[in-house]
């Protein structure tokens, strides 16, 4: 798409437009899955943040698009070609690339290219969609009906940040690091816990109750559909401070402080809800850090700690047979307890 809907007009869901910023800011931070209805501008989003990033720098001429100055992170043939010194790069966009469902795990992965081989009968590796989505987003829409190999996939390459393929004699192994952001309406399934443990954040979104809220989605989306360059010109100065603000907050990133008392907080807040395991409390901490970067702040607080708790712990409660509350309220109660109302 030419124009992408500007991110900056994007009407409410400040919770999923906080995730995906964080997310942009830190991969580390692991993903975001957005749940909630159809039509809520989930797709909308994450392809308006990817046209708001800056472009990267790659290596001419790799299906990979690796890094010229990250020779560690490169693959086999951008190694192979000598020194960071000698490798030609330009700037590329972001990438942004769907997985759909009905995908077959060659397309997914990579496969023999069989044009090359009956032609010039040479074993040429033909890459997939993981391999399209190195250093950027790789975006799966209703992530909870897709089948369990591609699941198991997805797990393997989101725990290693590679991909290897082994096809008729051929084997290669390419980096395969990207942000993963999955959308899903919990009322057509559940998602396996195994793949929704790897999203660093988890969001809500929901279907505007206020008529204000509906008719500005209604009106800008109409504006949008008459007339994208002009819209999109309209919303350029506001979409360029959210992209001046996210290149300040990855350069400030390293800077930030977590004190021993918000690693304490963190602690707290998760021995209190159950979670398993101490990927929870990693990913707040990681989380808070990059919400205090973005707002320019010089070390972790109570306030970045709380504003991101709901998203990085709501998917990683155990099923509580006596409470039919949501995991959400279950959250917001500890945080009542822990920091106070």
């Amino acid at each position: 798409m030419a124009h992408p809907f500007p991110f900056s007009a994007i009407v409410g869901q400040e919770e999923m437009k906080l995730a995906l910023l964080v997310a942009a800011v830190d991969p580390t931070v692991g993903g975001v899955m957005v749940f909630g209805d159809r039509g809520t501008g989930k797709s909308t989003a994450v392809r308006a943040l990817a046209a708001l990033l800056p472009k990267m720098d790659a290596v001419v001429g790799c299906a990979w698009h690796c890094a010229p100055t990250a020779p560690g992170r490169a693959c086999a043939l951008c190694t192979g070609r000598g020194s960071k010194d000698k490798l030609k790069s330009h700037k590329v966009p972001v990438p942004v690339v769907d997985l759909p469902l009905g995908a077959t795990e060659d397309r997914v992965v990579g496969a023999l290219d069989l044009e090359r081989a009956l032609s010039q009968g040479v074993k040429a590796f033909e890459p997939g969609l993981l391999a399209r989505a190195n250093r950027g987003f790789l975006y799966v829409d209703e992530v909870n009906l897709l089948e369990d190999h591609l699941v198991d996939l997805l797990i393997d390459v989101a725990a290693s940040g590679e991909n290897l393929v082994e096809r008729e004699g051929l084997s290669v192994r390419h980096p395969a690091r990207f942000v993963l952001v999955g959308s899903g309406n919990p009322e057509e399934g559940e998602l396996r816990p195994q793949l929704l443990d790897r999203f660093g954040l988890s969001v809500e979104v929901k279907t505007p109750t206020e008529i204000a809220a509906r008719i500005a989605v209604v009106r800008r989306r109409d504006a949008y559909e008459r007339d994208r360059e002009g819209f999109c010109a309209a919303w350029k100065k506001e979409d360029d401070k959210v992209r001046r603000r996210i290149v300040a907050a990855a350069g400030r990133l390293d800077a930030v402080v977590v004190p021993d008392a918000a690693l304490e907080r963190a602690a707290t807040l998760c021995m209190k809800l159950g979670t398993d395991g101490l990927r929870g409390e990693l990913t707040l901490v990681r989380a808070a850090r990059v919400l205090a970067a973005l707002d320019g702040d010089k070390q972790v607080e109570d306030k970045h700690l709380r504003r991101m708790a709901p998203s990085a712990l709501r998917h990683r409660l155990r099923r509580d047979p006596l409470d039919d509350s949501g995991s959400g309220v279950r959250v917001e109660r500890v945080l009542a307890d822990v920091f106070g109302h």
